[in-house]
């Protein structure tokens, strides 16, 4: 306020808004306004903040009132994070009690009478018979690969799909699927329903997902985390170079390259997966008596 106001008094809106009494309800800077930063009228829109000519001519309210019919708004950022909150619901709803999981990535221009697919399935199958729903990005290749195995093999396929510039619809071996706009959305989905990833050949997609992992792990944003890469062949140049030039010019420690384990088994690295899954819920086990005897002893 411009100035200080007695009990019951009733405040001038326009000193509310850094204006003159002229200017009515409108958020404007009054002339009297510092020319510093510091000192200058602010317009407070929930925790933006607004100041000098930033300070937008209509508030909120206005235009949520106003009785024209311009649709552009739909178009808004603000509308946008509307969206990215339903995405968000609507992935939490759909995948919040299908119990333990792994994520399976890979390539989707894998052919059918490829190798690495009939490994995909083998993957997707030892996975369900160790107890564990599949979730893929729902695409073809080494996705449809995995949710084949998984389905054939009586288990929950799960796929992830995302609306992309060219047709890429849900294979016909995903039992639940969620379609997505929003990469981060659905990368969150990968993550936070997964017990750990395994990584069959691939391209950006797969390398994204892998090394998100791998960073978000690296950076303590979640707990261990296993992740099995499938393919020495393919992926050990990858690791080389990790382990090379990468760590010995200091940019990661020497305990990060362990952070993978390469296999050309999918049996081996359902094993890996089972093992590293096993290990983290004792280990969580022992932490949370660790706790309650501690606060039992404290109280």
């Amino acid at each position: 306020m411009s100035k200080a106001m007695r009990h019951g008094d009733v405040p001038n809106r326009s000193d509310e808004f850094g204006g003159s009494e002229q200017e009515g309800f409108m958020p404007t800077v009054s002339e009297d306004a510092s020319k510093t930063d510091a000192e200058m009228a602010a317009y407070h829109r929930g925790q933006v903040i607004f100041r000098g000519d930033q300070i937008p001519a209509s508030t909120t309210d206005q235009r949520l009132l106003a009785s024209n019919h311009d649709a552009d708004w739909l178009h808004s950022d603000p509308w946008r994070v509307l969206r990215i909150q339903s995405e968000f619901v609507e992935g939490f709803g759909a995948l919040a009690e299908v119990g333990p999981a792994v994520s399976v990535f890979g390539s989707a221009r894998t052919p059918r009478d490829h190798p690495d697919y009939a490994k995909g399935e083998e993957v997707g199958r030892l996975l369900v018979e160790a107890g564990y729903a599949v979730i893929t990005g729902g695409g073809p290749g080494q996705m449809e690969a995995a949710n084949k195995g998984a389905r054939e093999a009586g288990g929950v396929s799960i796929g992830l799909g995302i609306e992309l510039p060219f047709e890429q619809s849900m294979n016909q071996y995903v039992n639940l699927g969620v379609n997505f706009r929003y990469f981060f959305v659905r990368k969150t989905m990968f993550v936070k329903y997964a017990k750990g990833f395994i990584v069959m050949p691939g391209g950006f997609g797969t390398f994204d997902e892998l090394f998100e992992a791998l960073t978000l792990v690296q950076t303590h944003k979640i707990e261990e985390f296993p992740i099995a890469l499938v393919g020495t062949k393919f992926w050990g140049g990858l690791l080389d170079w990790i382990s090379g030039p990468v760590r010995e010019n200091g940019m990661i420690s020497a305990v990060d390259p362990k952070l993978v384990h390469l296999t050309d088994d999918p049996a081996d690295a359902v094993a890996y997966m089972d093992r590293s899954v096993a290990r983290l819920a004792k280990n969580q086990e022992v932490s949370t008596r660790a706790l309650e005897k501690h606060d039992s002893d404290g109280s």
